[in-house]
């Protein structure tokens, strides 16, 4: 009996590794052009093997990215959390894992007008066009918001025209006139400051303070098809998140250089000098309740659904976050 016992704890370990080895160990994604992501960066760090990313193209849009995960183009993509809950209103098969983006003191996204303009409220803006990088996303629901504690009746707000511009055009069509407000964020925001001739009218950190905005979700099935690989996904970008978050930005900004050096696709790396921080709230991006209810009660009081619709506790899992112990005030679920 005593040679009985190392021989089915050797036969459950391999019976194990069988389940993992049958998993799906090949991640699609998409990018963004200059940028290097969070589960990018975890791949570099060695924390993500042995599951590996297998880049598709790049996206400038977020909705775009998550309805990329609902149609499997790609295995995860990450969206504003008001683009992610009307999509799981909408009865999308997925789930928010992990916490991506955000905004703080120093990562945060301004609404600009020329110097000169005579905007200085949100009433003003009524029947001005702005510029914003897709509908439905991040952008549009902060201009929403800023609007209505101005003052704007929805119908009122229906005379704001939205303009999708490119965020690298962004300030291009403020200057030249095509929009009278639009939206900055990060190296486009600090590089056209450098240039002068704006004014911040209002910003995301004005209207909320520092908060997670975004959240990376999977497919329902491929969770439940692929368990071990989701957790290594998650937990390996949750450990890169505190890498950037913990390390000095001269050492962040360095390996996202040589990142986007290596792997050659014809980009311009000079946005990375202007990276400042994280922006993520949450240690290693666990997700709280109040980053998806606020707009959850958003879509609500916009009419696109009914109250008690949704829950924001019911829709995110912090299950394979290695730092929800140690979170304080965050569902451990």
């Amino acid at each position: 009996m005593k040679f009985l016992r190392p021989l089915l704890l050797v036969a459950l370990w391999l019976g194990l590794a069988a389940s993992a080895a049958a998993e799906q160990t090949e991640l699609r994604y998409q990018g963004w052009t200059g940028q290097v992501t969070f589960p990018e960066l975890a791949e570099d760090l060695g924390y993500l093997a042995p599951v590996k990313l297998e880049w598709i193209g790049n996206t400038i849009s977020g909705p775009q990215d998550i309805q990329t995960v609902v149609t499997g183009d790609i295995d995860f993509g990450g969206a504003f959390n008001g683009a992610v809950a009307k999509l799981i209103a909408a009865h999308a098969p997925i789930k928010p894992v992990i916490a991506y983006y955000g905004v703080d003191d120093t990562t945060w996204n301004g609404y600009f007008v020329r110097a000169d303009s005579p905007i200085r409220s949100a009433r003003d803006l009524i029947g001005k066009k702005v510029a914003v990088n897709t509908l439905g996303a991040h952008h549009e629901f902060m201009l929403r918001e800023f609007l209505a504690r101005g003052g704007l009746t929805p119908a009122e707000i229906q005379q704001v025209t939205l303009v999708v511009v490119p965020p690298v055009s962004g300030e291009q069509a403020l200057r030249q006139g095509q929009v009278e407000l639009t939206t900055l964020g990060g190296v486009l925001r600090d590089k056209a400051l450098e240039r002068g001739g704006i004014r911040k009218l209002f910003s995301d950190l004005d209207l909320y303070g520092n908060f997670s905005a975004g959240t990376y979700v999977l497919r329902d099935k491929f969770i439940k098809d692929n368990p071990a690989t989701a957790r290594r996904f998650v937990e390996a970008t949750a450990r890169a998140i505190e890498w950037a978050r913990n390390s000095p930005p001269e050492e962040v900004r360095a390996r996202f250089d040589r990142i986007i050096a290596q792997r050659k696709r014809n980009e311009d790396n000079s946005t990375i000098k202007y990276w400042k921080s994280t922006g993520v709230a949450g240690k290693g991006g666990l997700i709280a309740d109040k980053e998806l209810q606020v707009w959850i009660d958003w879509l609500v009081k916009d009419g696109v659904l009914k109250p008690g619709q949704l829950r924001a506790a019911t829709l995110y899992t912090n299950e394979f976050n290695p730092y929800r112990t140690e979170a304080v005030g965050v569902a451990a679920k």
